[in-house]
């Protein structure tokens, strides 16, 4: 049985506190580059989604791609952004190589910035 899994979290580092209320988006890449849009969530008040976005046979090793709309969660929260804004999407690529793993994949946003790491 397969009991790998994917999550995200988001943190707002302008405001300190969880991104509430932002829109995600994972993509699967094929091999020739296309994208097959997976699953479409929104960030829990906690800046995490309510439930892993790939478990069981869904969690497989592939090339994926997690974007971010930053630029939507950013205005609601009243930030004054750049027409265009300097970060509107944030798109995540990352690869999935053992389907027993837990793969965590957070995002510290602020309108200028963003950084990510492999998490645990």
């Amino acid at each position: 049985m397969n009991a790998g899994r994917l999550t995200t979290h988001v943190l707002d580092t302008t405001g300190g506190k969880p991104a509430a209320g932002l829109e995600i988006e994972l993509f699967a890449i094929s091999e020739t580059g296309e994208r097959t849009l997976l699953r479409r969530v929104r960030t829990n008040a906690d800046g995490r989604v309510d439930g892993p976005l790939l478990v069981g046979e869904d969690y497989r090793p592939g090339h994926y791609e997690l974007l971010f709309r930053a630029g939507d969660y950013l205005r609601a929260q009243g930030v004054a952004l750049e027409d265009p804004a300097f970060l509107d999407l944030v798109p995540i690529r990352f690869g999935i190589a053992d389907a027993g793993s837990h793969l965590h994949v957070p995002l510290l946003l602020s309108p200028y910035g963003y950084s990510t790491y492999r998490g645990s």
